[in-house]
């Protein structure tokens, strides 16, 4: 059984969007996700999110998805949150990912907005009511334009926040003044999907996050969001722009890139990745380690 939860924060409040570990061949590193899973969860973590953008999920197989919850359910479900990625811009397929993720044990779902078809709204709202009708899970939904290359419109979002089992929202469309429109009106609970907008985000009503730096950085993203729901913005603060050089520095190349390199500086199971993403650079990862030092975090 998974954590408890409310229906303000479902999947709780700090989730890492957790990188994918593969062995040195670059096969799944079952045993690798179990121990990096049970790390996450002792730094700090409600969740996590597997197979997702920073799982890599458009170079792993379904079978391998399926593996990965499981293991992962093993090591960490007592304790976290595990919600599995199901997105794709085929419906029939992510209906198909569901439904494995259900039967693997996940306790919800990540549904990334269609990509590349750059599908109307109509379309977009069809295709998640079909991914959220195909299990009893919760679903979180993951609007992010500059990926998928449409965005859920407000109205969208209001729609499909009617729907039981759409209870969440990963927000990584970059614009605050949305997010305060769509939270006010459409009933989800709100998580922020650009680390460095969390505290801007938990302002106008966000819950949460689920993050790429807390892969290093989770007790002081818990530590920001406890102090800011606590009523201590100075101290949010004080914490955000503590971080500042993390939030900058692990995304100076694509977030997995850097992701996979720190976990592996810090002695803990990343591996290689698959092409098209390629190993950070002896000198990608020597400003790295300038500006996590920067930030106050260890390696």
């Amino acid at each position: 059984m998974a954590p408890t939860s409310t229906p303000q924060t479902p999947f709780g409040r700090v989730l890492t969007a957790m990188v994918t570990p593969f062995t040195a061949d670059g096969a799944l590193d079952l045993d690798g996700a179990q121990r990096l899973a049970a790390h996450l969860v002792d730094a700090g973590n409600d969740g996590l999110v597997l197979n997702g953008t920073t799982g890599e999920s458009p170079t792993t197989s379904d079978a391998e998805k399926a593996e990965l919850v499981r293991a992962v359910v093993e090591a960490v479900g007592d304790r976290a949150h595990v919600i599995s990625g199901v997105g794709t811009n085929d419906t029939h397929h992510s209906v198909e990912l569901a439904r494995q993720a259900e039967a693997a044990g996940a306790h919800g779902l990540l549904a990334v907005t269609p990509y590349y078809s750059k599908p109307p709204q109509e379309g977009l709202y069809r295709h998640t009511v079909a991914v959220a009708d195909a299990t009893g899970l919760p679903v979180m939904l993951y609007d992010i334009p500059g990926r998928s290359g449409v965005a859920l419109g407000h109205e969208t979002l209001v729609r499909l926040g009617e729907h039981p089992r759409i209870v969440a929202n990963k927000d990584a469309k970059g614009d605050v003044g949305a997010a305060s429109w769509a939270i006010a009106r459409s009933g989800l609970a709100w998580y922020s999907g650009d680390d460095v907008l969390t505290l801007p985000l938990l302002s106008v009503g966000a819950v949460g996050v689920v993050s790429v730096v807390a892969h290093v950085a989770a007790a002081e993203m818990r530590s920001m969001i406890d102090a800011f729901t606590s009523g201590d913005a100075a101290k949010a603060l004080a914490i955000h722009q503590g971080l500042l050089p993390v939030f900058s520095g692990m995304f100076r190349t694509q977030g997995v890139i850097l992701s996979k390199a720190a976990l592996n500086l810090q002695g803990h199971p990343a591996g290689p990745l698959r092409l098209p993403l390629i190993t950070a650079t002896d000198e990608e990862i020597a400003v790295l380690k300038q500006d996590l030092a920067a930030g106050g975090v260890h390696l």
